[in-house]
């Protein structure tokens, strides 16, 4: 009977974090929802009812119109959807192997050495934008979009592992030890065992990485400000000036550029909430 009341208590708590995030999600997308409404209407629509939805009177594809014709979109969408693929796929990589390595393995300064990596969450990558820049310059990285990738994967390289090798303490022990027992070597232990077994937390470091770079203006604008290295959000910066903001092109901009990030959210949410609500069933 005890151990039937757990399982409820826990079954309980899990729904009730569940319905927290579902909820949470919501209220997020109503902003973003506001965004698409507004897009599909005239300038007066905007500005007289901008809660509302657009109607005969007020519908308009003037916005959509000027960012494609006016506007290298498709080389904007290609550079940040490009940036961000490839600093996801290098985050979860190195960041999975180094989470392993440091809760597999002790060696002397293991201990020291996490709490080095995990220095990067609590300093903000941007008090270094000086440096980095001189850095840039100094390699040859100005206005390419490898430079981005590098700044963006040492952004997300801390959380990644604080994340994955708190996920990766708690996998068995048991279960590694019996695949060396079987002679499975430590690389097929880790791309075979390990990995699928932290998918969640896999997920949760994907989408905390790929929405910062998504919507991140300020090393774009320092770093690759060039013309056909633009990503969306700087690029969309064309619309907005110090007098006069073109809000048809602008929220037209916003809308196209919010459908890939939401995607990829669709992708990583159902594994993202099962890793949020991970600690509430203990």
């Amino acid at each position: 009977m005890m151990t039937k009341n757990i399982r409820r208590e826990d079954m309980s708590r899990a729904v009730i974090v569940h319905a927290i995030l579902m909820t949470y999600t919501l209220v997020a997308l109503y902003p973003i929802f506001l965004v698409i409404i507004n897009a599909f209407k005239t300038r007066k629509g905007i500005f007289r009812d901008p809660m509302g939805l657009p109607n005969a009177e007020t519908f308009s594809l003037e916005g959509f119109t000027k960012v494609l014709a006016k506007s290298n979109f498709e080389v904007f969408f290609f550079n940040s959807f490009s940036v961000t693929i490839i600093t996801i796929a290098v985050v979860l990589l190195l960041g999975a192997m180094a989470a392993w390595a440091l809760s597999e393995y002790k060696f002397p300064g293991s201990t020291w050495l996490a709490l080095y990596l995990a220095i990067g969450i609590m300093v903000p990558i941007r008090l270094g934008s000086v440096s980095i820049l001189n850095l840039i310059v100094d390699l040859g990285l100005i206005n390419t979009l490898t430079a981005l990738v590098l700044v963006y994967v040492a952004q997300g390289l801390p959380l990644a592992i604080f994340i994955l090798t708190e996920f990766m303490h708690q996998i068995p022990k048991d279960l590694k030890e019996a695949a060396r027992c079987d002679g499975v070597g430590e690389f097929k232990i880790f791309f075979a065992i390990i990995l699928p077994l932290i998918r969640p937390a896999v997920a949760t470091v994907a989408v905390f990485t790929m929405i910062p770079i998504w919507n991140d203006l300020w090393f774009p604008l320092i770093l690759a400000p060039g013309d056909g290295k633009q990503t969306i959000t700087l690029g969309i910066q064309q619309f907005i000036g110090q007098y006069v903001t073109d809000w048809n092109a602008v929220l037209a901009s916003l809308s196209l550029a919010i459908i890939p990030i939401m995607i990829l959210y669709l992708i990583f949410s159902r594994q993202l909430i099962r890793g949020l609500t991970s600690g509430a069933v203990k």
